[in-house]
């Protein structure tokens, strides 16, 4: 019988605090000055002991009561705390709930439970398998968990805060899936608490069910947006007793994550609990117009067999089940209203919890939060040869061919465009580019420029020797850059010195980021505030330089076909193409694009353009 590690660990009985590492030497590096009665007797022998966990050993308090991490590597780590309430039954649906007290020590040795989504196919190959190894833990409605990294706990110190939203769109993903998330390595050399969270998603956090069910139902549309809030303010609330400051919270996120980091700085209720956002090859600037999304929730109600009186019973249905009814009534909506679209589920635009409009414009009523931004992007997110070979002999005319059935007659052009721009490019590199357009970065970059704070934008493009070098600067490769994960993220980089450098540049320039809004001042080059008009790039490689507009040839005419053709599908303006699409839910509407690694090859239907357009413009948010 198959026993993950998970359950070898609670087969041990590593999860209670009753495991004592005994009599040790004390360690002036480790050991935290503080609060004497939290007992924090953090010993080292000289035979360089680097693991220890016991009673008296790396216990924290919280609001709720104490819990208990472990010492690894002179950073404390606390696993699968929990910030908010069970989200099943009547709590389906629902803004989160404060979790219940405790008395005793609660052990916090592993990771939380994974928020209810698909677990089937989640390996495409033996090499994607091999290069991305994602950890999938326990599902549960149970999810409201989150885990920290500190090089302290109760010694005074006044550390930057991170706050790591995961990738998956809005419907898969959890705060560990990728070892490249974990935060011991950065926590220690940068002196920072690092925390990464798990909330909901999918349709059990988004499914709008305001207009069938009134009042009560008013939030349910956006209750995964308003758990990572609950998990702010959590932080917020309990983090100077982990050696944070509550005062510098950065919140960062990659792909769905990004564009969770563009939503939530756009959310009244982060107003003072964040305070500087980083967002990595995702963003949007804007959240689904709540009209199309009650439309879904009406056809939920109705392939559930139910009546608008009977809509508690959604409450009680198993979660997988309800996933299913969920996806078949938002297909069957999205068909009925002429577009050929996947499911949808992510925030919604009800102008209460998330503005209506384009974000960070003044459009809405409500107040953001005003905070300075990095934008960041890889070279080649969505690189269709990773694995394999044969397409590395393609040629110009065979991308135009294989670009015709989204671009139609502007294919050529724009593949030249990228050609005249980036002469030293193969026509697979190019190819790569093009699917990877940084126009959303630009769009939500230019919107986050008009709250008169400083942004800055960042273009990754190392790329790892590996399969022959066919990984190039793939979805998802910079994420263990900016967390000194390198060397354990291996299977992405190679590990080694060379990567390992440019991850100290680039995480050098977070850590200032974090503490003074500006990534200036540690290795990299000089890195200039973005403009609209100038277009500056800090280009990411073994050599680092600043650019101004490295690609606006290409992507200003990327751009006008987008516009153009879906303009001709629809025949309405861009604002009202993006409320009516669902567009605006960038990272939300493919989660068969649940990882990095390539799936089956999509069928294109030229007869059905608007599909198309689509598959490429939400790409740059989606893991």
């Amino acid at each position: 019988m198959h026993m993950d590690r998970r359950q070898f660990v609670k087969n041990l009985g590593l999860g209670t605090a009753s495991l004592s590492m005994g009599s040790l030497v004390t360690a002036s590096s480790c050991a935290p000055s503080g609060d004497s009665s939290l007992k924090q007797n953090v010993k080292e022998g000289e035979d360089g002991q680097f693991l220890f966990i016991g009673d008296d050993i790396a216990i924290a308090q919280t609001e709720y009561g104490k819990v208990q991490g472990y010492l690894l590597n002179h950073v404390y780590t606390f696993l699968g705390v929990p910030y908010g309430a069970d989200t099943s039954g009547k709590n389906r649906f629902m803004p989160p709930q404060k979790p219940e007290p405790w008395t005793d020590v609660r052990p916090a040795v592993f990771y939380g439970n994974t928020a209810p989504q698909r677990m089937e196919n989640r390996w495409p190959n033996n090499y994607g398998t091999f290069a991305d190894h994602w950890n999938y833990w326990d599902v549960s409605e149970d999810c409201l968990y989150l885990n920290v990294w500190t090089p302290g706990i109760a010694d005074g110190k006044k550390r930057p805060v991170l706050v790591w939203l995961h990738g998956g769109g809005f419907t898969n993903g959890s705060g560990i899936e990728q070892d490249g998330y974990h935060g011991e390595n950065i926590s220690r050399e940068g002196d920072i608490v690092f925390c990464s969270i798990n909330h909901r998603l999918g349709p059990i956090g988004f499914s709008d069910l305001s207009g069938v069910g009134g009042e009560a139902y008013k939030d349910s549309g956006n209750v995964g947006m308003l758990d990572i809030i609950a998990a702010l303010r959590w932080v917020h609330d309990n983090i100077a007793n982990f050696g944070g400051d509550p005062g510098n919270v950065t919140v960062m996120g990659q792909s769905g994550g990004g564009s969770k980091v563009c939503t939530v700085a756009a959310m009244p209720a982060a107003k003072g609990l964040i305070h500087r956002a980083v967002a990595l090859s995702g963003s949007t600037v804007g959240a689904s117009d709540q009209v199309m999304t009650r439309k879904v929730g009406e056809y939920i109600l109705r392939e559930a067999g139910l009546t608008a009186s009977q809509l508690d019973k959604l409450q009680r249905i198993p979660w997988r089940e309800y996933l299913d009814i969920a996806d078949r009534a938002c297909k069957k909506c999205w068909e009925d209203q002429g577009i050929s679209m996947r499911r949808t589920f992510g925030p919604v635009a009800d102008d209460r919890n998330i503005p209506a409009g384009v974000f960070y414009s003044g459009e809405s009523h409500l107040e953001s939060p005003v905070v300075p931004m990095i934008f960041c992007t890889t070279f080649h997110e969505w690189n269709p040869n990773r694995v394999d070979a044969a397409l590395e002999k393609i040629t110009q005319d065979g991308v135009i061919e294989k670009l015709r059935s989204q671009y139609g007659d502007k294919a050529e052009s724009i593949v030249k465009a990228f050609a005249k721009n980036f002469p030293d490019k193969t026509p697979m590199e190019l190819w790569a580019m093009i699917l990877s357009s940084r126009q959303r970065v630009v769009e939500a970059a230019n919107a986050k420029l008009k709250q008169g704070q400083p942004v800055y934008v960042a273009w990754f493009g190392w790329c790892p020797p590996l399969f022959n070098n066919r990984m190039r600067a793939f979805h998802c490769s910079d994420i263990c850059f900016w967390f000194k994960n390198t060397d354990r993220m291996f299977t992405h980089t190679g590990g080694g010195k060379v990567p390992r450098a440019l991850s100290d540049k680039m995480s050098g320039a977070l850590l200032n980021f974090m503490r003074t809004g500006d990534p200036n001042g540690g290795e990299l080059p000089a890195w200039p505030k973005y403009t609209e008009e100038n277009g500056e790039v800090m280009i990411l490689n073994n050599t680092c330089e600043a650019r101004n507009d490295p690609d606006r040839r290409p992507v200003n005419l990327w751009r006008f076909n987008l516009n153009e053709s879906v303009m001709l599908e629809k025949k309405i303006s861009r604002r009202n193409m993006l409320r009516t699409t669902g567009l605006a839910v960038l990272g939300s509407t493919f989660a068969g694009l649940a990882s990095c690694a390539p799936k089956k090859k999509r069928s294109h239907h030229p007869k059905h353009p608007l599909r198309n357009v689509l598959s490429v413009s939400v790409s740059m948010s989606l893991r």
